[in-house]
């Protein structure tokens, strides 16, 4: 699938930073599909229980029950895996309720586990996870990497102002936390286990 998918959470969004484009699928979560509206974006489908909404919104709608285990975002994020998209961004689900936050960082850990790669794109910051790979990033400001769920193994960081070689991060011990970049190109790797690196808008 060569197309990415774009999920709009219920938290609201006034720019994107990365737009969907033409082969891009678009679902809105629940309450997202009011950010969709105001940015003029007809979403693909809309997936939820719609108790953030308050009602059942018209178009192609997959009704959830209010009680599950999932949340909607996580039903989102499983409906375009399982068409084989790998490539998610994800707006309106980072940096609201800690409890969905958490819930939404452990949906990008299962996504990037399972070979693909969910960006959580945040007002003031970006977060996602990689699974025993190398990301190489251009960015400026703040830089954080944890070891997420279990000790993550051969981390290398270079192009940071703090470096690593071969390290390994524990889950307990946040060593990576409130590092920069340089300017030029940090590239990050992880040899066994997952990493979620947050980084700077």
């Amino acid at each position: 699938m060569n197309g990415r998918c774009f999920i709009f959470g219920a938290l609201p969004v006034e720019e994107l930073k990365a737009a969907p484009g033409e082969n891009d699928f678009v679902i809105a979560a629940d309450k997202g599909v009011l950010s969709l509206e105001k940015l003029g974006i007809k979403p693909d489908v809309i997936i939820g229980d719609f108790d953030s909404l308050g009602f059942v919104p018209e178009g192609n709608v997959i009704k959830l029950p209010v009680k599950k285990d999932k949340t909607d975002v996580g039903y989102a994020a499983d409906y375009a895996f399982e068409k084989g998209y790998k490539t998610f961004y994800v707006y309106g689900a980072f940096g609201g309720l800690a409890d969905h936050t958490v819930a939404n960082l452990q949906i990008s850990a299962d996504i990037s586990a399972k070979g693909g790669r969910m960006f959580l794109l945040g007002e003031k910051q970006t977060a996602f996870c990689i699974t025993d790979s190398t990301v190489k990033i251009n960015g400026s400001g703040r830089l954080s990497v944890f070891a997420f769920g279990k000790k993550a193994r051969g981390v290398t960081v270079t192009g940071a102002e703090y470096t690593l070689e071969n390290a390994d991060l524990d889950p307990f011990f946040p060593l990576g936390v409130s590092n920069s970049f340089l300017g030029a190109e940090t590239q990050i790797s992880v040899k066994s286990g997952t990493l979620l690196i947050i980084y700077d808008n």
